[in-house]
């Protein structure tokens, strides 16, 4: 064969590969284009199922919001046992919730942090309320201020009741919105800032969102056991499922700052599932989506018309030690009508904020957002300042944020 005809022969040989090779690219083009399209909506589907379906509130309509393009987010974590609808949670999950009966716990705020931040896209600032800070709730007095939502709730809740409403699920409702927003208004007055958004979250949730994110990383500088919140972990970086996860945050028994250290603890769970969630591809992998927007259906509440898709690309910043974690100070521990109460200066904290976040941030507050200092008579109506314990208690630690494990977690007792 001469080597024309053996060239030419070769040339045919070739040309229906080179064919079939362009018809796989193209079926890779379109498969790959056809992906990308139906990922694209999926993502679109889960962000619009979960705007539509996430509990959503009104407690912030007409309050005052920042001027200055920095955003302001009120954390709050209700110590209850009970859903969305005022119903007991199932047993099953409160024995593995560790948390006693439905009758437990009440409406209390046991979880408050003011996340800031900037609009320049700078390193993001959480600041943790004690629980037990004594100030002044409006409309009642002073007093612990994890207890302005379960006042205003059973306030508003017989309000209602002596206008002949009997629904249970309606008071429920308007018990938590009247709630939400005593707490809202309690924590903004407190602080003298104002408050752009908030999420809350219920006891349960922390569970859940531990579990769709596929465990929290959490690091511990020693190791706990405590029998009361069910905390049982080594020393050093682990990861929590669920219901260790809720043991994490809820323990106090057994650390040598008890409540003070408990809010460390929640702040290194806020640090961990904001990694988690950055470095899971949460956003990116639709079912695990789908499974955290099942857990937040279940189980948070927020703003109405809070744009989440944004603050979730927003998110992104607040992983890797991103954000600064501060607990607020308390000058001593005294009493009030029988409980222990954190002594606080008001207008000492105030400053502390408006310089960390900037005046411009900061809000005056009003005239009704400044009580007294610790130890100057109380207004008409309100309970008498507390007393100190046994004279002269050790005056609890300055704030400090929480140190760094080198992988943006903060370890803590």
């Amino acid at each position: 064969m001469s080597a024309h005809r053996r060239k030419t022969t070769t040339n045919r040989a070739r040309r229906p590969s080179r064919r079939r090779r362009r018809r796989l690219a193209r079926t890779l083009l379109i498969t790959g284009c056809a992906l990308t399209v139906t990922a694209g909506g999926t993502a679109w589907y889960a962000y619009r199922d979960l705007a539509a379906s996430i509990g959503s509130s009104k407690a912030l309509e007409g309050a005052e919001k920042s001027s200055s393009g920095d955003v302001n987010i009120l954390l709050m974590g209700l110590d209850s046992r009970k859903d969305q609808n005022g119903e007991d949670l199932p047993d099953d999950v409160l024995d593995k919730l560790h948390a006693g009966s439905s009758d437990i716990g009440g409406y209390n705020a046991n979880t408050l942090i003011l996340l800031h931040v900037p609009a320049d896209g700078s390193q993001a600032k959480a600041f943790s309320v004690p629980r037990d800070d004594f100030v002044g709730i409006p409309g009642h007095g002073k007093d612990k201020i994890k207890k302005a939502y379960g006042l205003a709730k059973e306030k508003r809740q017989e309000q209602l009741a002596a206008q002949g409403v009997k629904d249970r699920r309606q008071l429920e409702r308007d018990g938590r919105e009247a709630g939400r927003a005593a707490q809202i208004e309690t924590v903004r007055a407190f602080l003298g800032v104002p408050v752009d958004h908030f999420a809350e979250l219920n006891l349960a949730g922390f569970h859940h969102l531990a579990d769709a994110l596929g465990g929290v990383p959490v690091c511990l500088n020693k190791a706990v056991k405590d029998r009361w919140s069910g905390a049982d972990f080594p020393a050093g970086p682990q990861t929590l499922n669920g219901q260790q996860s809720l043991a994490f945050v809820r323990q106090r028994h057994g650390l040598d700052m008890g409540d003070l250290d408990r809010t460390k603890r929640q702040q290194a769970f806020l640090a961990g599932a904001t990694r988690k969630l950055n470095s899971a591809g949460t956003f990116t992998d639709p079912v695990k989506l789908m499974r955290l927007i099942d857990a937040a259906k279940q189980d948070v509440v927020t703003d109405e018309g809070w744009d989440l898709l944004s603050f979730v690309k927003q998110a992104k910043n607040l992983s890797g030690g991103r954000v600064r974690f501060t607990t607020l100070p308390v000058e001593r521990f005294g009493r009030n009508h029988g409980e222990d109460v954190n002594v606080v200066d008001d207008m000492k904290i105030k400053r502390l904020i408006a310089e960390q976040i900037g005046p411009e941030a900061a809000a005056s507050g009003g005239p009704d957002a400044a009580p007294s200092a610790p130890g100057t008579p109380s207004a008409p109506g309100e309970a008498s300042p507390p007393a100190s314990r046994d004279g002269a208690p050790p005056a609890p630690p300055a704030p400090s944020a929480s140190p760094q494990d080198g992988g943006g977690i903060p370890c803590v007792d």
